[in-house]
């Protein structure tokens, strides 16, 4: 499958049915920390990882700073998941400009283990935001861009470049490339059981039945 086709996949699906997959492939930590948040209830992200990771550094050169992330920016693939390793609890990471660059690029949104700023205008954008706290001090004068494009520890959860990333109210998932086709099938299999325990359930089954003839609940 092409990476556009494994997205397909995973479009109707919602993240408990992904980690409870996950959980039966032996991935039991796949799902970020409950603190990183989506910035305005109903926002969904899903795409592809693109790993970033800086460190606080009160010394660096602003002008340098922003040239990395210039720089940076021109790396995010269409549908790639901006997914930071910030290591910090002070700073916004992203903003209003960033965004308005970023998103008519086709980038599919960004996760973040620390801070945003200008919240209204992104969330007026509808640009798809996750993350730990709001701040309005600009990380660009207090903070390192090490890396992109490189493996992180997001969250808790480690990540590599082309993992799937899948966002919703109950949290932020990450499915490893290596088994996404056939986690999206199994997940997709889940849901449509879960549908129609549902269903049975509304009918007037009582759930004991219902489990015992769909083996889900």
């Amino acid at each position: 499958m092409t990476e556009t086709e494994i997205l397909t996949e995973f479009e109707d699906l919602y993240t408990p049915a992904i980690a409870d997959v996950l959980h039966d492939y032996g991935y039991e930590e796949q799902t970020l920390s409950p603190e990183i948040t989506p910035l305005e209830q109903g926002m969904r992200i899903l795409g592809t990882a693109f790993p970033i990771v800086g460190r606080p550094n009160r010394s660096v050169d602003a002008d340098e700073v922003l040239g990395r992330f210039l720089e940076m920016h021109e790396d995010v693939p269409e549908d790639g998941v901006m997914i930071y390793d910030t290591n910090d609890d002070t700073s916004a990471h992203l903003g209003e400009l960033e965004v308005t660059s970023l998103q008519p690029e086709g980038v599919a949104g960004a996760v973040i283990d620390g801070g945003v700023r200008d919240t209204s205008v992104i969330r007026e954008r509808g640009f798809p935001v996750f993350n730990r706290y709001t701040s309005p001090v600009d990380c660009i004068f207090r903070w390192e861009l090490l890396d992109w494009n490189t493996e992180a520890v997001v969250g808790g959860v480690r990540v590599s470049p082309g993992d799937v990333v899948v966002g919703d109210d109950d949290g932020v998932v990450v499915v490893p490339e290596d088994v996404a086709t056939d986690v999206a099938a199994d997940a997709q299999e889940m849901v449509s059981s879960e549908d129609a325990v549902r269903d049975a359930l509304e009918a007037g089954v009582e759930a004991t039945e219902a489990y015992e003839e769909h083996g889900t609940f």
